[in-house]
């Protein structure tokens, strides 16, 4: 969703900030917000807007945001927080109108994709920015290049997305959607990848339990034929990605297919949708039987992500199209449950739902 930002504003005197901290201060910086609906965590983006940046960690240290709220929402488009006066229930006539006009534009070549945070402004005047900001929630590409991107949400982003979806008169929300408290941390070092560095060998001792409305499915894998399919679908499994999709597809007599995002009742995190990537065909000779699991992908041979299949017969037409990389060692009789659901064409009349995929260590 699209969204134009427009506000009132009072005013003011401009008087311009002037940063005292040094360049040092303001690398390698993440602000986390504390707030009543959950945490958001900002990378800060010192190199793209430095002045904004050194705005932002005064107030935070200022106590400046502790309190405040988000007081506009579009669902699936911004949230907008940062005014102090959301401070006092008693200005509630005048949110939207605080804390601006301190801060020049700063253009830099960040977009306004998801996670994006910006500087709110006064409608004309791109010299108008200060305490207020918005995060998009989705992707809105009509801003860029109008406001100054300072800083991207590294976590939380399922915060902001509940946020932007609360009860609102038009855009303003019914109830008080506060951050109780902002401060400013070092960006800690990145995680590991998971399945990442261990061999072929100790990733073929992994089993990756299905767990279905109707029952489990186990599964082993087949690192020595499709080592990539398999580390991603493990790294997919234990991140969560697969928690809460469901089984869309049952081709009678031919496979049941999982895994397809779309399908899954939240939306990912960012570190789970940094997980999700396009692989590289890893076709070789398992023959697609009964109860073999194999990738999912369009007609674009390096397309599969995600989604993943359970051959129901043998399927010659399968086999060197599609990447083979596991089968099926448990639960067969959940997979024949899962054929013989009513369908509508493919779909199954009634959810089947993937409750989680659970790694079992070796």
């Amino acid at each position: 969703m699209l969204v134009v930002l427009a506000l009132l504003a009072l005013v003011q005197a401009q008087a311009f900030f002037t940063s005292t901290l040094p360049r040092s201060e303001l690398q390698n910086k993440q602000a986390v917000l504390e707030t009543s609906d959950g945490t958001i965590v900002l990378d800060l983006l010192a190199d793209a807007a430095p002045t904004h940046v050194a705005h932002f960690i005064t107030r935070v240290r200022e106590g400046a945001y502790d309190g405040t709220t988000f007081h506009r929402v579009i669902a699936n488009g911004i949230i907008m927080g940062g005014d102090p006066l959301t401070k006092d229930p008693t200005q509630s006539a005048k949110y939207g109108t605080g804390g601006l006009r301190t801060l020049r534009f700063e253009p830099n070549q960040e977009t306004h994709t998801r996670g994006a945070v910006s500087a709110v402004l006064v409608p004309g005047d791109r010299d108008s920015g200060g305490s207020q900001f918005f995060i998009c929630v989705s992707d809105q590409p009509a801003l860029d290049g109008q406001y100054t991107v300072f800083a991207r949400v590294a976590e939380g982003i399922n915060v902001v997305q509940t946020i932007s979806a609360a009860a609102a008169d038009m855009t303003v929300p019914l109830e008080r959607i506060e951050i109780t408290r902002a401060s400013i941390r070092e960006k800690p070092a990145p995680v590991p990848e998971p399945f990442v560095g261990e061999t072929v060998e100790e990733l073929a001792r992994y089993r990756a339990v299905i767990e279905t409305s109707m029952g489990d499915i186990t599964v082993e894998l087949f690192p020595d034929r499709a080592p990539n399919h398999v580390r991603q679908f493990l790294r997919l499994a234990q991140s969560g990605v697969y928690d809460g999709t469901a089984f869309q597809r049952v081709a009678k007599g031919f496979v049941i297919q999982g895994g397809f995002l779309p399908t899954r009742r939240e939306l990912l995190d960012e570190r789970q949708q940094s997980y999700v990537r396009p692989l590289q065909p890893e076709f070789n000779d398992t023959p697609h039987d009964r109860g073999t699991l194999s990738m999912a992908r369009g007609d674009d041979p390096a397309s599969a992500t995600s989604s993943f299949f359970i051959v129901l017969a043998r399927t010659p037409g399968l086999d060197r199209q599609y990447t083979a990389f596991g089968r099926v060692v448990g639960g067969l009789d959940v997979v024949d449950r899962i054929e013989a659901v009513p369908v509508n064409g493919e779909a199954p009349v009634t959810r089947i739902e993937v409750t989680r995929v659970r790694v079992s260590a070796p």
